[in-house]
């Protein structure tokens, strides 16, 4: 939705910036300034994703995901389904990197050794979130964000 706006405004803005000229032509005294440029697509977002102890050597390692509005890139093993995701987990203003919230009860159990680091962009804001499995709460925030993040054990 956010995109959409961006689009009008800066398609209106353009219109209005031809269409100023014209309309000054042959007039005397000082001229409107310029209105700054606005790009017309939104810009890619782009994470890199770090993951230490997941229970498969080839899902351990560094990767790179690009999700944009018209492509989707980088190493990642799921690139389309983890840009997928990213992006239901984003409606209605959801942040798939926010934290466990500190009041919240956690069922003690151990799901494994896993861990990640998420860092880069998205939509617009900085991301720097970090992932394991050590109680209940830090397994379903894992879960949620999969295929981003590698099924534990896989």
């Amino acid at each position: 939705m956010l995109r959409r706006l961006v689009l009008t405004a800066t398609a209106s803005l353009a219109v209005l910036g031809a269409a100023a000229p014209a309309a000054l032509a042959g007039t005397t005294g000082p001229l409107i300034p310029r209105l700054p440029s606005v790009p017309l697509l939104a810009a890619t977002d782009k994470l890199t994703v770090t993951v230490a102890g997941s229970g498969s050597a080839a899902l351990d390692g560094t990767f790179d995901l690009e999700c944009g509005a018209r492509t989707a890139g980088g190493n990642h093993p799921q690139v389309q389904r983890a840009c997928v995701r990213l992006e239901e987990l984003s409606q209605d203003g959801g942040d798939p990197f926010a934290p466990v919230a500190q009041d919240r009860m956690c069922t003690m159990q151990h799901g494994g050794d896993a861990t990640a680091h998420i860092t880069g962009t998205w939509h617009g804001r900085q991301v720097d979130a970090r992932f394991n499995r050590s109680n209940g709460c830090e397994i379903q925030r894992w879960d949620t964000l999969e295929p981003v993040l590698p099924r534990a054990g896989a």
